[in-house]
């Protein structure tokens, strides 16, 4: 086990260094000048002055060696060029709790509900639960998020509900969900269709199994059944689609975050992108690339925990 987690983790740091790089190199030989804006345009030489600071003097190759120097032996990723004296590394530690509060509580929505709604469907197959849920996933899946975000605003906002802030440091919990709750529905929405449509595939699949009937025989009742049977045997294949979405959504969703003026990273991206605020973007998108193999190396070993069938063939590859 040690052993594949290892290889696992070798593998993340060959492909981070593989984005980085691809990223670097896209990022700085993109059209314009990040010295320069559109809106404000300098004079030639405190535009200079700042290539120089900057290192944007030097050719590409150098700037990549001592750029990955940087990366690799202090975990620094340069300062802003839109924010002077304001580091990228500031910019994530910054803007990510918001992000994050965000994409957890709607992770943590999604699965309550969707997990739910799928046990549901799947146990009262044909009734009004099972419908519900079909309608749920149709609308969830085909629907955009910011459509809700919209309807949300609409529907919901007002003086309860407020239609765009955040959280602010030192509020209750009560009072920071006030903020909270229209964006993280917004953003739950398509994890609730997801979650729900594939819980019911995985547990209508599952109760046409022998041992199921055999534990019927047995005289269990239904809630045991699902406890002891069902939902763990159903879980596995859930795993393959939790982890991905988790990653996608803990890091912000864009137009959520803009919709809503939620000072995450995902709205700070698109800013920086727009302005070519390299060290900005290049953070970003290796935090965001971090996250998601991360993920997904989690969720290989949740798969060897959960399923005894992946063990014993890690057992096997050893031999």
């Amino acid at each position: 086990m040690a052993k594949y987690i290892l290889k696992k983790l070798v593998y993340m740091i060959v492909t981070l260094w593989v984005i980085l790089t691809v990223t670097f190199f896209l990022v700085n030989t993109l059209p314009g000048d990040p010295v320069q804006s559109d809106t404000k345009v300098l004079p030639p030489a405190v535009a200079q002055n700042l290539k120089v600071k900057w290192g944007l003097d030097k050719p590409l190759g150098e700037r990549y060696i001592v750029y990955l120097k940087n990366v690799v032996l202090h975990g620094e990723f340069g300062e802003s060029y839109k924010t002077p004296g304001v580091t990228a590394n500031q910019i994530i530690a910054q803007r990510f709790p918001a992000s994050a509060r965000l994409g957890l509580q709607a992770v943590v929505l999604g699965l309550v509900l969707g997990l739910s709604l799928g046990i549901l469907a799947a146990i009262r197959r044909n009734s009004w639960v099972d419908f519900l849920t079909i309608f749920v996933a149709i609308v969830g899946v085909s629907v955009p998020s910011f459509v809700f975000a919209a309807l949300l605003q609409k529907g919901l906002g007002g003086s309860y509900f407020p239609i765009i802030g955040w959280a602010k440091a030192g509020m209750s919990f009560m009072d920071g969900m006030r903020y909270t709750l229209l964006p993280t529905l917004a953003v739950a929405i398509g994890g609730i269709a997801t979650y729900s449509r594939f819980m019911r595939s995985s547990v209508l699949d599952v109760m046409s199994n022998d041992y199921i009937l055999t534990a019927k025989a047995k005289g269990l009742s239904e809630w045991q059944i699902i406890r002891k049977h069902v939902f763990k045997n159903s879980i596995t294949p859930i795993i393959s689609i939790v982890a991905p979405q988790i990653a996608g959504v803990v890091t912000g969703s864009f137009v959520i975050e803009r919709i809503f003026s939620v000072p995450g990273l995902g709205r700070y991206f698109v800013d920086s992108v727009n302005g070519r605020d390299y060290p900005v973007v290049m953070i970003t998108t290796v935090f965001f690339s971090f996250l998601f193999i991360a993920s997904i190396v989690l969720m290989d070993i949740l798969y060897t925990l959960v399923d005894p069938r992946v063990r014993k063939g890690l057992l096997k590859s050893k031999r």
